[in-house]
């Protein structure tokens, strides 16, 4: 059997120093961190997202156009045909806080044989944009005097006698900006009565 050569043995391979391991594991561990940031990053985005679209569409349900409620209640009650409104005028003027207020007065007399205790009117304010008209409902006030201003109580405390006539003042606020500023068309709902002693 031949012995190997003897001569210079050829120098080691270099091993990788484990340092770099080391080093290329804390890079890693590093950029795996940094990848669990962002991804943590992202939640408050997607949060921030789900808010405003939250908020936008409240915003659009509570301040669009409202429709009229079709639901039973505001079907007219059978002495509703006995009170009358007459007269309307319509007029406008500004609240402390910069808002608008229009005003319905007229006159409402009860034509019926019962004795009116209260009165609940819808009012519908129509646009020309062909959306449905904003309804709003509101309790019935009469006018206890003019001056030195205009004071109002509910019919509760002055009840409509058979055949009386007396003023009216109905107050309405938050108008769509889209009312064609018609004089709204206006509907008896409720009326609460009792009997003639």
């Amino acid at each position: 059997m031949n012995a190997p050569a003897s001569g210079p043995t050829p120098p080691p391979v270099p091993s990788r120093d484990p340092v770099l391991f080391a080093t290329d594991s804390s890079h890693l561990a590093d950029g795996a961190a940094i990848g669990t940031r962002n991804e943590r990053n992202w939640l408050p985005w997607i949060v921030a997202a789900v808010v405003i679209v939250l908020l936008v569409g409240l915003a659009f349900l509570l301040g669009g156009p409202r429709r009229p409620q079709s639901s039973a209640r505001n079907q007219a009650n059978p002495y509703a045909s006995h009170v009358v409104l007459s007269h309307i005028q319509m007029s406008q003027a500004s609240n402390f806080a910069g808002g608008q207020l229009t005003y319905l007065d007229g006159t409402v007399t009860n034509q019926g044989n019962r004795t009116v205790t209260s009165v609940t009117v819808e009012a519908l304010f129509a646009n020309d944009a062909g959306e449905p008209p904003q309804a709003e409902q509101v309790p019935f006030t009469l006018i206890r005097t003019r001056e030195p201003y205009v004071d109002i109580e509910p019919v509760s405390a002055a009840p409509l006698a058979p055949g009386a006539s007396q003023d009216f003042r109905l107050i309405f606020e938050d108008i769509s900006p889209m009312w064609n500023q018609q004089l709204p068309q206006i509907k008896v709902l409720n009326v609460g009565t009792r009997e003639v002693h």
